[in-house]
């Protein structure tokens, strides 16, 4: 069956491409003005990602099963431990079960670590960085730095860290909205189902909001600091744009944490993929004190140019690959 014929058309005009080119030359400039390092990982890996919020996408290369990386994080962390300072990366990165209006399965990420500051000191970093590469298309006026709690009592009158479930699933329902199935008992669950639909899309209204002090319960790979992750994520116009850590330096927790989530796995029946050992091995070597943050480039560029889907502002996405 032939397809329509304007699907091989690219869904971003010339004048978004050319906004993104200039984003990227800002980036590169302001990065290498920084004294960090570029550098390269592979795409491809024989592990893959245990977090039960993301599924990696297998290949089959040269008779052997790999899996395309979410993220460059694992590769640039084994180059950190082996001491080649600060780094950073323009990465292609791949998810699957993720399309739609803020989701391509094929996306852009800024990554990139600075030794011997925490995540306090990162923010600060991020907010300069997307304040450079918007300048030429919007101003930016100072960031907001919210607690994760103060986010839940300004935007869903809830505590995230004292109310109980029943007021989690009270809230969600009160608002119209219809739970995905699986949720079951599972605190964080609601928690970040709350954030996605009640309170991240008001948040960076007018200004970029720094949300930091996540429960100690979605620490992912961050230091925990008594009862909350030392982690924050960034929005703008009601969109989540980056997510950054004091890194966990910790081997023994790291495996403790990633055992955790194939265990949430098999309770979930997703798949248990064979992890990555040699970031174990890497953080036992010794990883340097650090703090490291991932940008969705392709959603900053939809800031940029105020579009409404990413297709907007990706050549050929998905659906026209």
């Amino acid at each position: 069956m032939n397809e329509p014929a304007a699907d091989w058309r690219p869904t971003a005009s010339l004048e978004v491409l050319r906004c993104r080119a200039q984003m990227l030359r800002i980036a590169r400039e302001w990065f290498t003005r920084s004294g960090a390092l570029e550098v390269e990982t592979p795409t491809l890996s024989k592990a893959a990602v245990t977090d039960v919020h993301l599924a990696s996408i297998e290949a089959q290369v040269c008779g052997a099963k790999r899996y395309l990386h979410t993220s460059p994080e694992f590769a640039m962390k084994r180059l950190l431990a082996a001491g080649y300072g600060d780094l950073w990366q323009i990465a292609r990165v791949y998810r699957d079960d993720e399309s739609g209006r803020m989701h391509n399965p094929e996306f852009t990420l800024i990554e990139w670590y600075r030794l011997g500051i925490d995540d306090h000191a990162l923010m600060r970093e991020v907010e300069a960085l997307i304040g450079a590469m918007l300048a030429d298309r919007r101003t930016l006026p100072a960031a907001e730095y919210l607690s994760y709690r103060d986010a839940f009592r300004r935007h869903a009158g809830l505590d995230p860290f004292e109310d109980p479930l029943p007021r989690l699933v009270e809230a969600i329902t009160a608002a119209g909205i219809v739970p995905p199935s699986g949720l079951d008992a599972e605190r964080d669950a609601w928690l970040d189902l709350v954030m996605a639909t009640l309170v991240g899309p008001e948040l960076g209204r007018g200004a970029p909001t720094f949300v930091f002090d996540y429960p100690a319960s979605q620490a992912a790979l961050a230091r925990r600091r008594d009862r909350v992750a030392a982690r924050f994520e960034l929005y703008l116009d009601g969109i989540e744009l980056a997510n950054g850590f004091h890194e966990l330096a910790d081997a023994a927790e790291q495996r403790q944490r990633i055992d955790a989530d194939l265990e949430r796995r098999r309770a979930r029946g997703l798949p248990t993929p064979p992890i990555d050992r040699h970031l174990l091995m890497a953080l036992a070597s010794g990883l340097p004190d650090c703090a490291g943050v991932a940008l969705g480039f392709d959603r900053l560029v939809m800031c940029a140019v105020h579009a409404r889907h990413i297709d907007e502002v990706i050549a050929l996405p998905f659906a026209r690959a």
